[in-house]
């Protein structure tokens, strides 16, 4: 009786054993499944958070990137517009007629929001990551092709259109789906250099 006994507790630690060592075994794998389940469950909501609708008043702001002046009063149709009256100039957007600033200087939305860039003569629009600031921006670092532009890729996290092959007065939306700061400069060098265009985002949770 006694053998017996002893026989079957002997069993029932072997068996013991066993499922232990398979549990060893099979954990890892079951651990590293639910961990790739739970990292794509992730990029599923990530995905969706970047296409959820947003409404209120910081959903969406507007900053216009250059404006034309009007002291003394600038007549851009006559330009345009054959027979030119007399004294008019025959350039509709000269460059010592625009206003070289970003207006206002500084907006707030929430993560996820938009900004529209209303753009109002030769201007290019160049964003950088949080927490970047004017004297960050690498104003020598030139595009090759055309060197008034400036081409600091640091932190860059957007570059508008090229201003050669586009109309002045244009609108370009950019969207913005993280908290932070962002420094928004003029990309054509002498306007960010000579008259500091530049401006900020400031995205909210």
């Amino acid at each position: 009786m006694e053998k017996t006994t002893r026989r079957n507790l002997l069993k029932v630690a072997a068996a013991g054993g066993v499922a232990a060592a398979l549990g060893v075994g099979i954990k890892p794998e079951t651990t590293g499944a639910q961990e790739r389940e739970r990292e794509q469950e992730r990029e599923n909501d990530q995905e969706h958070d970047e296409h959820r609708p947003i409404s209120g008043p910081l959903a969406n702001a507007t900053i216009n990137f250059g404006s034309w002046q009007t002291d003394p009063p600038f007549d851009r149709f006559a330009a345009l517009s054959p027979p030119n009256p007399p004294n008019t100039p025959n350039n509709p957007n000269p460059i010592n007629r625009n206003h070289h600033q970003l207006v206002p200087h500084e907006v707030t939305i929430q993560a996820g929001g938009t900004v529209n860039f209303i753009i109002g003569g030769f201007h290019h629009v160049l964003i950088y990551d949080d927490g970047t600031q004017p004297q960050n921006i690498n104003a020598n670092a030139q595009n090759p092709f055309f060197p008034l532009l400036i081409d600091d890729p640091n932190k860059r996290i957007y570059r508008g259109l090229n201003p050669q092959t586009v109309p002045q007065d244009r609108v370009e939306t950019v969207n913005f789906p993280k908290r932070g700061t962002y420094l928004v400069i003029c990309g054509v060098r002498p306007h960010f250099v000579n008259d500091h265009m530049f401006g900020f985002v400031k995205v909210l949770p």
